[in-house]
């Protein structure tokens, strides 16, 4: 299944709730973000529960994403990982670069929080 995103933004916060697959024959999430950068949105919320399939390359897009927003000031959290992609994350050791939330409003305040860009 292709992936689908549909986006709700409050303010200059962006929730992506994504449907489908993130993987090497999909970039609509990449030009999704590009878009709404340019739009001046900076602080990302992927709402990932119906993620059902993460490939390499989707691994990619989400830390050239983080890479990419973090650069101009912004963030990207990740919000309700399923079981099985919450096991990617770890195995590529991605929990370490993503703050994972399971409540909306939690990660509405921890996109947001403190931090100097690299």
């Amino acid at each position: 299944m292709a992936l689908i995103i549909t986006t709700r933004i409050t303010h200059d916060t962006v929730v992506l709730e994504m449907k489908g697959r993130l993987w090497v024959l999909d970039l609509p999430l990449r030009d999704r973000i590009q878009e709404l950068l340019q739009q001046g949105c900076v602080f990302f919320i992927l709402d990932i529960v119906d993620v059902d399939y993460i490939d390499s390359s989707g691994l990619g897009q989400l830390v050239s994403i983080w890479a990419s927003v973090r650069k101009i000031g912004g963030n990207v959290v990740l919000f309700r990982p399923g079981p099985r992609v919450r096991r990617l994350l770890i195995t590529a050791c991605l929990q370490t670069i993503f703050d994972v939330f399971e409540d909306e409003d939690k990660a509405k305040a921890g996109v947001r929080r403190d931090w100097s860009p690299t």
